[in-house]
């Protein structure tokens, strides 16, 4: 019992020591020392901060901790500066998905283009000869398809300007082998074709020849605007 009593003293003895160092004791006896008239003693404050923010903490810790960082920055912050920030989480990233959906959104302007058109030309005519091959020789129609895709997915990237997120590629290069390799694709298929004496196979081979035709001058376009230029700057250097 002895040491029973004797440890419950010392125990209220290093609570007492406790709250006189963190409370203070007015010499008048009184447990709190009273500051300015309306406003609570300092010790008393971030006594109850401490207590606002182990509850915050248990309920909302993601937003609680922006407000603890400005507490020891000596800021003050009260439920309208917690709602604020609660209202500035749950707010929906507007911003980024503008930016994201402005990455897709087609340039007019290069639609109407001189290589707007001639994508889009290039895109008819080989859907076109697709079709004729369907109707005719099936063997064939399977280039005709593949060089559709490539002109498509060219003729997107250009038009949303989404190839600019590629910067290490050098799109001129690939685009003038894009215009090389059907070149040569669609000739040895139309000529191949119109060996079948089909008015499908000859529609394919007419097509197919006007479709040459303009690629070269794709190529062409390609080879003097970008990438005859470049070589010359290289050599210059």
């Amino acid at each position: 019992m002895c040491l029973q009593g004797a440890g419950a003293g010392s125990s209220r003895g290093s609570l007492g020591s406790w709250v006189r160092a963190h409370l203070g004791k007015a010499p008048s006896g009184r447990l709190l020392s009273q500051g300015p008239v309306g406003r609570p003693p300092a010790s008393l404050a971030g006594f109850l901060k401490c207590l606002l923010a182990s509850v915050c903490f248990s309920i909302l810790p993601d937003i609680c901790f922006s407000c603890w960082a400005q507490w020891q920055e000596g800021a003050v912050v009260g439920p309208t500066e917690m709602l604020s920030a609660r209202d500035r989480r749950d707010r929906p990233p507007e911003e980024g998905v503008a930016a994201e959906l402005q990455g897709f959104a087609v340039d007019k302007n290069f639609l109407t283009s001189l290589k707007g058109i001639l994508l889009e030309t290039e895109l008819a005519l080989t859907f076109i000869i697709f079709i004729c091959f369907t109707a005719s020789i099936s063997a064939y129609m399977a280039a005709a398809l593949l060089e559709f895709f490539i002109t498509l997915a060219f003729l997107f990237l250009y038009a949303t300007q989404y190839y600019q997120r590629f910067d290490r590629l050098n799109w001129p290069c690939l685009d003038f082998l894009r215009c090389v390799s059907a070149i040569i694709i669609f000739l040895v298929v139309s000529f191949a074709a119109v060996t079948s004496r089909d008015g499908a196979a000859i529609a394919a081979f007419v097509f197919g020849i006007i479709l040459v035709s303009i690629f070269a001058y794709d190529a062409f376009k390609i080879y003097r605007t970008d990438i005859a230029p470049g070589a010359s700057q290289g050599d210059q250097q």
